[in-house]
């Protein structure tokens, strides 16, 4: 999602919000006619793990491809390190949820890992046209989703990144896999060239949707976020950040009213304000449902966002500093109207020492694989020509795609 206006369009949503009703779902709808409505009624925030994992099979039901959903288990922490993934003394074993799609076989391997606030069912649309050609896999991070949500410790950047780097190194190691193509989009995107600059060995390829991360508020670009930091409302929206207070918290408080304020949000983002491709009713009831119960749910890797981006969404430790040190190929994919910067990818690879190209989709805002499929579809296969055509030198950039 995007970080620096999410805040602010669920703000607006609220004196809407009356007017939008959350279609509720079959389970939801049955559970109404009950005689007694006390349970409900006494359940401040209606969501629970179960509830995120019935969503999350209701949207993907618009997936024609057979999958297998799988809890894996990462254990309770990385061996040797200081940072675990909850604070208990019981040692608990987390999970992370994982889909796999059926492939043909010999299909290269394709990680798929979402941004901030979202989870891996924002590629719902994505699913069927990828696993003609890849082994998907998708995961929601620790922290979100259906994975595990263990209390947020971590209190600077370094262990911050560790906490989700770790994570899907556990992940990676439980599922056995080595030599595949990583795609992560926004602050997934981020996560993935972080991991990627860890553990390169993995990755054959790197394919960074959107990614935040290769700016700084320092950046001369961005000196309006600096002045807008000296008025009124910048220190008071800046307080908020540096509180760590989340959309999430927003949609929390507002207890049974929050999946109205969800559905104005993903009615306008997809459909009255989609930058490309809307969705029609349906796909936007099960995508409402879905993300409610993923944002309402136990607060755990949202709280990652001061210790990573400081106000306006600029990276603390940006990755621009870290071109130098790349050691996998990588595809960077923007929208035309992605508000992430794609003059940030042009100036890391300045300076790094292998293959990079930089693909923009027209039709597109930041979540450029709703806004136009098809156009994303094209971006991430061309993206992938060395491990699915005979021929790659003889590949051209699809029409429609712009190269930077």
């Amino acid at each position: 999602m995007n970080l620096r206006r999410l805040s602010s369009r669920m703000a607006e949503e609220i004196s809407r919000s009356t007017a939008v009703e959350l279609r509720p779902s079959a389970s939801t709808a049955t559970k109404s006619k009950s005689k007694s409505l006390w349970p409900s009624l006494l359940r401040w925030i209606p969501t629970s793990t179960d509830h995120i994992i019935a969503a999350e099979k209701r949207l993907l039901s618009l997936v024609a491809t057979p999958y297998v959903q799988e809890r894996v288990n990462i254990g309770s922490g990385p061996p040797g390190s200081k940072v675990r993934w909850f604070r208990s003394a019981s040692n608990e074993d987390r999970f992370i949820n994982t889909v796999t799609f059926d492939s043909k076989e010999d299909s290269p391997t394709l990680v798929m890992v979402h941004g901030y606030g979202a989870s891996q069912g924002f590629f719902f649309k994505n699913f069927d046209a990828l696993a003609s050609r890849f082994r998907v896999i998708a995961i929601d991070q620790i922290g979100w989703g259906g994975s595990s949500r263990p209390d947020f410790t971590c209190k600077s950047t370094e262990e911050t990144e560790a906490w989700f780097i770790d994570s899907l190194e556990e992940w990676r190691k439980a599922k056995n896999l080595s030599n595949f193509i990583l795609l992560g989009h926004s602050f997934g995107g981020y996560v993935a060239a972080k991991y990627a600059l860890k553990h390169p060995e993995h990755i054959k390829h790197l394919v960074l949707v959107g990614p935040v991360g290769f700016s700084s508020a320092e950046d001369a670009r961005n000196e309006w976020i600096m002045q807008f930091k000296t008025t009124w409302k910048g220190a008071i929206i800046n307080h908020l950040w540096e509180s760590n207070f989340t959309p999430q918290k927003l949609i929390r408080g507002l207890g049974p009213w929050g999946p109205k304020i969800v559905r104005g949000y993903t009615n306008t983002r997809f459909g009255a304000r989609a930058a490309g491709t809307t969705l029609n009713e349906h796909e936007s009831q099960l995508l409402t449902d879905y993300v409610y119960h993923t944002v309402a749910a136990k607060a755990s890797g949202e709280l990652c966002l001061k210790y990573i981006f400081s106000f306006g969404a600029f990276a603390r430790k940006p990755l621009l500093q870290s071109a130098s040190e790349w050691k996998v190929p990588t595809t960077f994919i923007y929208g035309y109207q992605d508000w992430t910067n794609y003059q940030g990818a042009q100036e890391a690879r300045k300076d790094m020492k292998v293959p990079c190209e930089i693909i923009r989709v027209p039709e597109t805002g930041h979540i450029v694989f709703i806004d136009n499929p098809e156009g994303f579809h094209s971006a991430v296969l061309y993206a992938c020509r060395r491990f699915l055509s005979p021929n790659p030198d003889n590949e051209s950039l699809p029409e429609a795609l712009t190269a930077a």
